[in-house]
């Protein structure tokens, strides 16, 4: 079976030859494997044979100045196209230290926004040229890239306390934020389409939860963003495509209402916040495929995952609708053999046959 086969066969919830593979290693988690003896000119997905997955994206940024403010040989500080202030290690994978914000108030926002109109030139089309045909005629599955919600805003935006208090003082700036994101995720994402780059699936980030909970309540989401969601998710199923939420934390409360806007996948399914991943098979497994789950914590050690990849595994691939994946992404503590025991082990209890 090729990639899109097998994914198409997750999403009718029906068995495959094995359950697809999509998962993404730290940054540093790749040299480390180099340094192990993955040759540089092959990537990790070619080299384990998984599956390829395709990604169609623009930028949808207001395109403020990026200049370096500060570099030493462990960090950099820099200024985004969104007009954050980051701080980022070179050698280390972590988040973002995010320092300072150029996006406030409803003013600079204005601002903002008047530089975030749709243009051809926010697609990378060279790279689609290049690439597209190769993933077709390799039958990969495509994801339509969006970067909208709660999670991009606060994060790479305006900052978490200042819009979290704006989602409640001024509730009106926090949905036009949001959908004017969405607006220009969409209006990119139909251009790619009206030039003959189909996708399988749109993809989208927005956390919104944490270890404990969700960052606000269930009456404030369905108020603000339930709505935004509902609305891409529309727009994908009218062009038969496929609707994916990347939602780290603990988001259980959220799901009957996740359901409700129409979403078929979800990921990670992190258990150190509290996801429950087997729970949800039985629950909501029919209506919802299941991406992750599988607790990174443990995969530098071989007899934890082992017994949490043969205690998860079997139950989460009944009858399809799964996707395996760390619940969150991979971290450098994994060697390059122990991942090809993960991956060994994953292809034996992950097949159908």
């Amino acid at each position: 079976m090729t990639t899109r086969e097998r994914f198409q066969r997750m999403y009718e919830h029906k068995e495959a030859d094995r359950v697809p593979l999509l998962d993404a290693p730290w940054g540093d988690t790749v040299e480390r494997w180099h340094r192990e003896g993955m040759p540089e000119n092959v990537s990790w997905v070619e080299y384990f044979d998984l599956d390829h997955v395709g990604y169609i994206s623009a930028d949808i940024s207001p395109r403020f100045e990026s200049r370096v403010i500060e570099e030493t040989d462990a960090y950099v500080v820099v200024t985004t196209p969104w007009g954050a202030t980051m701080k980022n290690f070179k050698h280390a994978t972590s988040t973002p230290e995010y320092l300072d914000y150029y996006v406030k108030t409803r003013k600079e926002w204005a601002e903002a926004k008047e530089r975030m109109t749709p243009s051809r030139d926010r697609i990378d089309w060279a790279h689609l040229e290049k690439n597209y045909p190769v993933w077709r005629e390799r039958g990969d599955w495509i994801l339509g890239g969006l970067w909208f919600g709660f999670d991009v805003t606060h994060s790479h935006f305006i900052g978490t306390e200042r819009f979290l208090m704006a989602m409640m003082t001024d509730p009106d700036w926090a949905v036009e934020v949001f959908n004017h994101y969405l607006d220009m995720g969409l209006a990119h994402l139909q251009m790619a389409l009206d030039a003959g780059y189909a996708f399988d699936a749109i993809h989208w980030p927005d956390d919104l939860g944490y270890r404990n909970g969700t960052f606000f309540s269930v009456d404030t989401y369905r108020e603000l963003l339930k709505p935004v969601h509902t609305r891409a998710v529309e727009w994908a199923h009218a062009r038969g495509i496929k609707a994916h939420l990347h939602s780290c934390g603990n988001v259980m409360s959220f799901i009957p209402d996740l359901l409700e806007t129409g979403i078929d996948t979800l990921n990670p399914l992190e258990v150190k916040a509290g996801m429950d991943a087997v729970g949800l098979k039985k629950s909501v497994g029919d209506r919802l495929v299941l991406h992750g789950g599988i607790n990174a914590v443990l995969w530098d050690d071989l007899d934890a995952i082992e017994a949490e990849m043969r205690a998860k595994l079997p139950a989460l691939k009944e009858s399809g609708g799964y996707i395996f994946a760390s619940d969150h992404s991979i971290p450098s503590s994994v060697s390059l053999e122990g991942f090809r025991r993960i991956v060994e082990l994953y292809r034996e209890l992950g097949s159908y046959d």
